[in-house]
């Protein structure tokens, strides 16, 4: 009976706060006419730069075996829009072999950097990697990065790069690279065109 009780207070206490929301509070979030969100002219400009992934696209995933050689190119579904209202972009994909992934992109406006964190199926992510970078304006590419080591202990980083960005789509590569660059190890490459 108490929890009964306690949960009507509560519910009757917080019912203001719910009666206040509106749809002009989540008016950039997906919704009937715009089904991937928009951007929310309050959020930094900067969030503008991953507008490319704004859309569904049909892409080819490869990955490296240990050995160096790549494994059979499979299907996949990338997937992306804007949420937080309108000030982050999320994405989602699918491939073949029922892997599944998220990801959720913000920029830090007291770092100029972009934050993107990864959480992805199967398995759980307890402590989902988040990728720090930019966007090269000269290049026309975005790198994000996290420190990791190799299999053998040496020092470098994760790099994720999008590459190649136009109407028609745009290219991603996960690599692993020593502190200076020197060496680099490409394990993941994914091509996408987008659905029209």
């Amino acid at each position: 009976m108490n929890k009964i009780l306690l949960t009507c207070i509560l519910s009757l206490a917080l019912f203001p706060l719910f009666a206040q929301m509106t749809p002009a509070d989540s008016q950039y979030e997906p919704n009937d006419l715009q089904p991937l969100g928009s951007y929310n002219p309050a959020a930094p400009e900067e969030v503008k730069q991953f507008d490319f992934m704004v859309n569904m696209c049909d892409c080819k995933s490869i990955n490296r075996n240990p050995d160096g050689s790549w494994q059979d190119t499979l299907d996949m579904v990338w997937m992306a829009k804007y949420t937080l209202n309108g000030t982050a972009i999320q994405d989602y994909t699918w491939r073949e072999g029922a892997f599944a992934a998220t990801s959720m992109r913000q920029y830090d406006t007291t770092t100029n950097q972009w934050a993107v964190t990864y959480f992805s199926f199967p398995g759980v992510s307890i402590k989902p990697g988040t990728w720090l970078g930019n966007w090269d304006e000269e290049e026309q590419k975005m790198v994000l990065s996290q420190p990791q080591k190799a299999p053998n202990g040496m020092e470098g980083n994760s790099v994720l790069t999008f590459s190649d960005i136009s109407e028609k789509g745009f290219n991603w590569e996960g690599k692993w690279a020593n502190e200076d660059g020197s060496i680099e190890w490409p394990f993941w490459r994914i091509y996408c065109k987008r659905r029209r």
